[in-house]
């Protein structure tokens, strides 16, 4: 019997290979970003076994969007957090480009507009949520407000430790909302970003500010540490994802989402119309 896209026969589920233990102590040196945890044998068998599993992907988003349509109030948020460079706008391009566009809403949380400063930091978030039958993917998101703003201490310490339990009620407002919540930490090394932002088909995009965020990488890595421990749950985990070999990133991200996807098992909604009297004028071309 063939065996299904995106792992070995026999392994546990890759939710559970990269599923940070939550309310425990988190030490990122302590995770391998080169670790390549239940994919395929080799670079090449990885990649391909990617593309297979895009087209099942494909599918059961289809599956997913056309029950929202019938009232499955359902839906996927995919986090994405990491480094600059770990690599939040290649996931979309490459796991997420596979889908049907009409069934995703992306968004790439930057720094606040004045309007958006004006209310409290889970307004924006809430106006970019997935609808039923979406896949929503967050290019950053409200842990910014954790992260950021604590390492540049652009709020108060009390104001930024009482954000934690916020975004803990809030995310568990959405589980309980039909959310599935699918946080993943893409866990890139200094070395890998220092390559990948020198890159010469990349400076385009490259601003010296970047120089100047990478000095704080001690205090990032702190910053998130406190994150992945405080704000992971059963109903909203953290995964962590290996991100300098970009072709285990797409597949683990890939493989994450067909997880979740065969579990939340949409249907094509019943036809609420005569389907053997329509098909039957269909083919004799009246």
């Amino acid at each position: 019997m063939p065996r299904k896209p995106g792992g070995k026969r026999g392994e546990p589920p890759l939710r559970e290979l990269l599923r940070l233990p939550p309310g425990e102590r988190i030490e990122l040196s302590g995770y391998d970003t080169r670790a390549t945890p239940g994919a395929p044998d080799g670079k090449r068998a990885t990649r391909a076994d990617t593309a297979r599993m895009g087209r099942h992907l494909a599918g059961l988003q289809e599956r997913l969007w056309a029950a929202g349509t019938a009232g499955d109030h359902r839906r996927i948020l995919l986090v994405l957090q990491g480094m600059d460079t770990s690599g939040k706008g290649g996931t979309v391009k490459h796991v997420i480009g596979q889908l049907n566009p009409s069934g995703c809403r992306i968004r790439a949380f930057k720094a606040p507009t004045e309007e958006e400063r004006r209310h409290d930091f889970l307004w924006r978030v809430r106006r970019a949520l997935p609808g039923p039958g979406e896949i929503g993917i967050f290019d950053r998101s409200h842990y910014e407000d954790v992260l950021v703003a604590r390492v540049r201490h652009l709020a108060r310490p009390a104001e930024i430790g009482s954000r934690y339990g916020l975004i803990n009620d809030f995310e568990r407002a959405l589980a309980d909302d039909g959310v599935t919540l699918v946080k993943c930490f893409l866990h890139l090394s200094y070395d890998e970003q220092r390559r990948r932002l020198d890159r010469p088909d990349k400076r385009w995009k490259f601003d010296p500010g970047d120089i100047d965020e990478r000095a704080l990488w001690p205090a990032y890595q702190e910053a998130y540490e406190l994150a992945l421990e405080r704000c992971a749950a059963p109903y909203a985990p953290w995964y962590l994802v290996p991100a300098d070999r970009k072709w285990y990133r797409n597949w683990a991200i890939s493989r994450l989402l067909l997880e979740q996807l065969r579990e939340l098992d949409p249907r094509y909604p019943e036809a609420d119309f005569d389907v053997a009297r329509c098909r039957e004028r269909l083919l004799k071309g009246t």
